[in-house]
C-alpha cells in the first residue's frame, strides 16, 4: 500500500482531486490565464507540454514520489491549477507540497490558503507526518512570501540544486512545518480564512 493513496480534498469550494489525462485542457486553460509558463521561476507547462506535465506526474505516482492534484472549483468543475505531495519519505513519515500554480484570476485569493490548509491536514492528521517541507526557487519571492504566511519555517538555502527551464542553475529555498507546530498553525489559517475579506 502507497503512503499517499487517492483521495479527493474539499473545502470552502475548491476541491483537490488526483490528476488524470482526463485534466488536460482544464489545466491548459488554467496555465494560459496569465500566460504563467513564461514565469521563469515556476514548472507551470507550456501549451503544448501539459500532457506530458501529467504523464510525468502519473510516472512520479507510480514510483511514489510525488501525488499530483487537479485543483478544481466545486461548483462549476473549472481548473484552477495544480498542487502536489513530493518527496515522499514514508520512513520518516515526511512529504513536500509543491508543483503548486494557479490561474492568474485565483491569485491572492482564498484558493492557496484553502489548498494549503486541505493538504497539510492530510498529511499531519490522516498521514500522520512529523514533517511537511516546501522548496522553492530563490528568485521566486512570491512564493518564498507565501510558504512563510502559512507559517512554516525557512531552513535555509541549498545552492546550485536545480535547473530551471531555461538552463539556468538556481539556489532551492527551503521550508518545513513541524506536527508540533501544526495546531496553532492550522488555527492561523482558519482565522484567516473565516475573517471577512
Amino acid at each position: 500500500m502507497a503512503f499517499v493513496e487517492p483521495v479527493t480534498l474539499s473545502d470552502r469550494g475548491i476541491q483537490l482531486i488526483p490528476l488524470e489525462l482526463s485534466h488536460e485542457a482544464g489545466l491548459r486553460a488554467a496555465a494560459a490565464d496569465g500566460e504563467l509558463w513564461n514565469i521563469r521561476v515556476t514548472s507551470v507547462p507550456e501549451p503544448e507540454q501539459t500532457r506530458k506535465y501529467i504523464e510525468d506526474a502519473l510516472a512520479m505516482r507510480q514510483a511514489g514520489n510525488r501525488f499530483a492534484f487537479a485543483i478544481q472549483d466545486e461548483a462549476t468543475g473549472k481548473v484552477l491549477g495544480s498542487s502536489s505531495y513530493h518527496d515522499i519519505v514514508p520512513a520518516v513519515k515526511r512529504v513536500e507540497i509543491g508543483y503548486t500554480w494557479y490561474a492568474k484570476s485565483v491569485q491572492r485569493s482564498h484558493v492557496n490558503t484553502t489548498c494549503k490548509l486541505l493538504l497539510m491536514t492530510q498529511a499531519f492528521e490522516v498521514l500522520g507526518c512529523h514533517v511537511v517541507g516546501w522548496r522553492t526557487d530563490n528568485f521566486n519571492f512570491a512564493s518564498q512570501a507565501a510558504i512563510e504566511r502559512l507559517g512554516a519555517r525557512k531552513d535555509g538555502v541549498i545552492r546550485g540544486h536545480a535547473l530551471r527551464r531555461d538552463g539556468t542553475i538556481r539556489d532551492t529555498v527551503m521550508y518545513s512545518l513541524r506536527s508540533g507546530e501544526w495546531p496553532e498553525v492550522k488555527a492561523q489559517l482558519l482565522h484567516s480564512l473565516n475573517k471577512p475579506r
